[in-house]
């Protein structure tokens, strides 16, 4: 039973009983209702209509059905939008469909399919998704539903007949009278008289009810009485008998000939006409077998877009056009029969499809092939990394799609070897050819000077929050030598942008393969056929593990023998021509047998002057690949210690690779040999380091500019600076010995460095700081003949840069004289044993893990001998001039007069002599004063020793000129004299001077009398006094010697320091 809501939709001819706007088609239907009846003169009267009768088109001339649908033309079908269940369940079965979840009101198609008014109802369908949940009984139900319903339209249909068997009968009489008329013309035949009126009336009457049919074709009535007349004789060759061909033997022979000259003339014409129809025919098939026609058009379109994805849809589309060719050939071998017309159009046509498609398939296989064998890429290129991948697993997706006999995987695998292969060996011998050109350059070239030494040297900055800078640590050649050889380890051992960082990549996307998680996003292709290249075989597997495991060994290789091997000989590689053969089909690889001077590097050099061989001079660089000629160690243990990390955490990365083990099931023979190659390449550094540092010992007393400190201005700049310098070269020497890798991994190949090792650079530190402290004292004795002539000089000494100098007061000391030069030097020894030598000592024990012990008991000891030694030098020449003049005064003949009578013996000036002497010390306590305040009450005590010694000395020496005894008047001048110069050096006194005096007063009181004694005693008050008013007349004279608080030795007092 139909619903009330089917019943209104259907009446009315709309979707929803609530619709938002006025239906489009109900305004073209009632225009085209309105204009249909002004073609009828009559027109009856219209009975009165419903508010919604517009809706319901009784207007329309057109059959209606109830709910039935319009096409797009506006033209009405049988099919209706719902219908009531047949089996009488459901009221509306769209309504049920739409509860089941099936989008019937959208897709028409699938709708009629449970219509039972379609041409397209599937009972199977409509059974399975209406009734799917109908007991047996129920559908028994239904059945005798539908077959009620069966007998009720027959019922109608017999009601029908019945209702008009009149005019069936009627019509029936008709046709047969037509006939026998046309049956009976031409024949002779009597007929009784009547029998015509009877027919004809008989005829009349059962021809009624079509009389209005034939008034048009005969107006004149020639079937009424008398109307019939006897047939001429001629006429019987038309009559409807087998003898006269049933009427068209007499014009059959004319026709043919009226055929044949038709044929003649309007043949060409007409078969036009013929043609149009095959044409028709084949457009028929071409529109029933589009798509076969439009695969490979459709192949070459996406092809030249590259729209891959497309070329495997319509490929698959190929596929299965032809395997439905194939099968209908089977069924017919099957069976034993021959196929038909349009089968075999169809296997033809498919045939064709197929090899057009196949050739391009083919073609763009070998497309593919070329771009998968030649499809490598890096991290760091361009896009990200998920871009890359892409890029290889989409060719082999297309390849598993397409289906190859090859497998791509592997195919890919291995031109990837091959591509990282002949890169490593061509990056390996261009690099070392490179670096050999750049070394024979630096050979041939002049070795650098003192000053450009200096410079280099002064660049470590004193600071340890500034950062020296790598371009100033050597000359531009030197460090452009460097920097091509950390560039060069870098392309090849760098994790991120190197080949290093391309190896891993490959072993992790080889063993992903290998697992196969790489394959759960590639496609099995057609029917499953490309299932097989999905697994890799053990062989495979095999060859991939041996190709990472000659990968690894090419690098290890490489880094071995540029560092532990000699300079190259042979660079003719350089030059040799790149091969002009075409591009091959295989995968494309770098040409790994030739190399060019200008093909990707960064390198250039003129071919037309190449360097000739390095000349043998017994240099210690001479052994050395990797280290330039006449580079200082400060520029080779900055770029080693950067070297050594990339080298040690590649050696981490291969490492941690998880290559198969050797045979033995022991340790991993790659990780040992990594481990080799870590060790050989640090103790080659270290031996090249240790070496340039010894040959830089000898010259770091450049670093000595004769330019006070700018903390404390009784020492140079040259302490600080050597600190600067030992403290880079200790720093990145312990960077080498005890590699440092960047990324944490899960094996690690470092060991501690050998003994052996570390006392190379145990003794190289001591020896390096016993050179520098022998080329300052040389430096401080011999001024700039320390040097060489090389040196630039300025008056007598080292030419000082302007602008060096913190202030223009005390930046900048006048090294011309030799006694200032060694005051300097002598604050400078005296910082290096308190300050500088300490902190090297205690940053060499912290840097690496060892005590000094007894080279720190050596290297004082070493410092204490120079030290004397520069205190010697200095105080020498006074000391001599002291003694001079001490002996001349003394053994002068006015040294101690007679006095006048009525003048006391005491009443007497000291000597000359003793002035002499102080003003001498006068002018020394100045110097130092003003060079090295520290040094002055060291120095001025020496002296006073010295002139103590020389004053014993004096009045003991035995052999003329000498004073065999002491008068009173020389007694007392030689009291005075002593006394005097005691009291004003007394702030300088010690105990060694104090002693001498006490032996000086013993010495004259053996060579006086008893008399002389006794005055001496009588005559003490008054000396007392003399030298009271002495000491007090000179005070501004001698106010230098007056006591000061004391400081500590090293220490600036007030007024020294900034």
């Amino acid at each position: 039973m139909e619903s009330l809501e089917t019943k209104l939709l259907n009446k009315y001819n709309i979707d929803t009983l609530y619709p938002s706007a006025w239906p489009r088609e109900k305004d073209s239907e009632s225009e085209a209702e309105e204009e249909a009846p002004r073609a009828n003169t009559f027109q009856p009267s219209r009975s009165s209509k419903g508010r919604y009768s517009v809706l319901e088109n009784s207007g329309s001339f057109m059959r209606k059905l109830p709910g039935a649908e319009k096409n797009r033309d506006g033209v009405e079908n049988l099919v209706q939008k719902d219908e009531s269940d047949p089996l009488g369940t459901f009221p509306s079965v769209v309504q049920v469909l739409r509860q089941r979840g099936l989008a019937v009101e959208d897709d028409i198609k699938l709708r009629n399919k449970f219509l039972l008014s379609s041409t397209t109802f599937s009972p199977g369908s409509f059974l399975s998704n209406v009734h799917r949940d109908a007991s047996t009984d129920s559908l028994l139900e239904g059945l005798k539903f539908l077959s009620k319903s069966i007998e009720k339209k027959s019922a109608s249909l017999k009601v029908l007949v019945e209702d008009n068997f009149e005019r069936f009968v009627s019509a029936k009489a008709t046709i047969d009278r037509v006939y026998n008329e046309m049956r009976d013309v031409g024949k002779e035949q009597e007929e009784p008289p009547g029998s015509a009126g009877r027919r004809l009336g008989h005829t009349r009457l059962g021809s009624r009810g079509s009389r209005s049919s034939f008034s048009g074709r005969n107006p004149s009535n020639p079937l009424s009485p008398g109307a019939i007349k006897p047939v001429p004789t001629e006429k019987k060759k038309n009559a409807l008998v087998k003898e006269s061909e049933y009427g068209v033997h007499g014009i059959k022979v004319p026709l043919t000939e009226v055929a044949v000259k038709a044929e003649e003339v309007w043949g060409p014409a007409l078969g036009g006409r013929e043609k149009e129809e095959a044409l028709k025919a084949i457009l028929s098939t071409v529109e029933m077998n589009r798509g076969l026609f439009e695969v490979g058009s459709v192949i070459q379109d996406a092809i030249r877009r590259k729209d891959y994805e497309m070329v495997v849809e319509e490929y698959t589309r190929a596929r299965k056009f032809a395997e439905g060719a194939r099968y209908i050939v089977e069924q017919a071998n099957y069976n034993n029969r021959s196929l038909g017309d349009a089968e075999i159009h169809q296997v033809i046509v498919t045939a064709r499809m197929w090899a057009d498609v196949e050739h391009q398939i083919e073609a763009f296989k070998r497309e593919c092939w070329k771009r998968l064998a030649n499809t490598h890429f890096t991290k760091q290129q361009g896009g990200s990394a998920e871009a890359s991948s892409e890029q290889y697993i989409g060719l082999i997706s297309i390849m598993l799609e397409l289906g190859v006999e090859d497998n791509p995987i592997w195919i890919w695998l291995l031109s990837r070897y091959d591509y990282l292969k002949s890169r490593l060996l061509a990056t390996c011998e261009r690099s070392k050819i490179e670096i050999e050109i750049l070394r024979r350059h630096l050979s041939n070239s002049d070795k650098p000077t003192l000053r450009a030494l200096s410079k280099h040297l002064r660049s470590v900055p004193t600071s340890n929050n500034i950062s020296a800078e790598p371009s100033k640590l050597d000359s531009i050649k030197v460090v452009e030598f460097w920097e091509h050889v950390h560039a060069s380890m870098t392309t090849l051992l760098a994790s991120n942008g190197g080949l290093l960082g391309e190896l891993v990549e490959y072993w992790e996307i080889v063993q992903s393969f290998i697992t196969g998680q790489a394959q759960k996003s590639l496609p099995m292709g057609f029917n499953n056929q490309s299932s097989v290249h999905h697994q890799l075989t053990m062989t495979n597997v095999a060859d991939l593990e041996k190709g990472a495991t000659e990968l690894v060994a090419v690098i290890r290789e490489h880094v071995y023998s540029f560092f532990s091997d000699p300079p190259i000989e042979d660079i003719s590689l350089l030059f040799s021509p790149l091969p002009t053969t075409p591009t091959p089909t295989t995968p494309r690889t770098p040409h790994s047998a030739a190399l060019s001077p200008s093909a990707g590097s960064r390198f250039r050099f003129d071919p037309n002057n190449v360097p000739p061989p390095s000349p043998s001079r017994g240099e210690t660089w001479e052994k050395y690949a990797f280290w330039p000629p006449n580079s200082n160690a400060l520029s080779g243990s900055h770029y080693l210690s950067k070297t050594l990390v990339l080298i040690g955490t590649a050696a981490n990365e291969l490492a941690s690779l998880n290559l198969p083990t050797d045979t033995s099931g022991h340790q991993s023979r790659v990780e040992e040999t990594l481990r080799i190659l870590v060790g050989s390449v640090r103790e080659r550094s270290v031996q090249a380091v240790c070496a340039a540092w010894n040959t830089d010992a000898e010259n770091l007393k450049v670093l000595e500019d004769w330019t006070h400190d700018a903390d404390r201005k009784d020492i140079t700049t040259m302490p600080t600076r050597f600190l600067a310098v030992q403290s880079f070269l200790l720093t990145n020497l312990q960077k080498i010995m005890y590699v440092q890798a960047n990324t944490k991994t899960s094996v690690d190949v470092m060991v501690p460095p050998s003994s052996k090792l570390l006392q190379m650079v145990r003794s190289q530190f001591v020896t390096s700081l016993y050179r520098t402290l022998s080329g300052m004292v040389e430096c401080a004795e011999k001024g700039r003949r320390a040097l060489g002539k090389e040196w630039e000089v300025k008056g007598d000494d080292l030419t000082i840069v302007d602008g060096e100098g913190d202030d223009g007061e005390w930046g900048k000391v006048d090294a011309s004289r030799q006694s200032i030069r060694l005051l300097l030097t002598l604050s400078n020894m005296s910082s290096f044993q308190t300050t500088i030598t300490p902190q090297l000592l205690t940053l060499f024990e912290t840097l690496f893990s060892v005590q000094l012990t007894s080279e720190t008991t050596q290297i004082q000891s070493v410092l204490t001998q120079l030290d004397a030694q520069l205190f010697k030098s200095y105080t020498k020449p006074h000391v001599q001039k002291i003694s001079t003049t001490i002996s001349q005064g003394i053994f002068s003949p006015t040294w101690a007069p007679e006095l006048g009578p009525g003048k006391s013996p005491a009443d007497r000036d000291p000597s000359p002599y003793v002035f002499t002497v102080l003003l001498d010390l006068v002018i020394v306590h100045t110097e130092v004063n003003t060079t090295s305040p520290p040094l002055t009450p060291r120095i001025l005590r020496s002296l006073f020793e010295s002139t103590t010694t020389s004053l014993i000395t004096t009045f003991q020496s035995p052999s003329p000129p000498s004073v065999p005894t002491f008068s009173l008047a020389a007694l007392m001048q030689a009291t005075l004299d002593v006394e005097f110069m005691a009291q004003t050096l007394s702030s300088y006194t010690t105990k060694q001077a104090s002693q001498i005096q006490t032996d000086i007063y013993q010495v004259l009181d053996q060579k006086t009398s008893n008399e002389a004694r006794v005055r001496l005693q009588e005559e003490l008050g008054e000396l007392k006094s003399v030298l009271k008013r002495l000491r007090e007349g000179t005070k501004s004279e001698f106010a230098c010697f007056r006591r000061v608080k004391k400081s500590a030795v090293g220490e600036v007092p007030a007024g020294y320091k900034n």
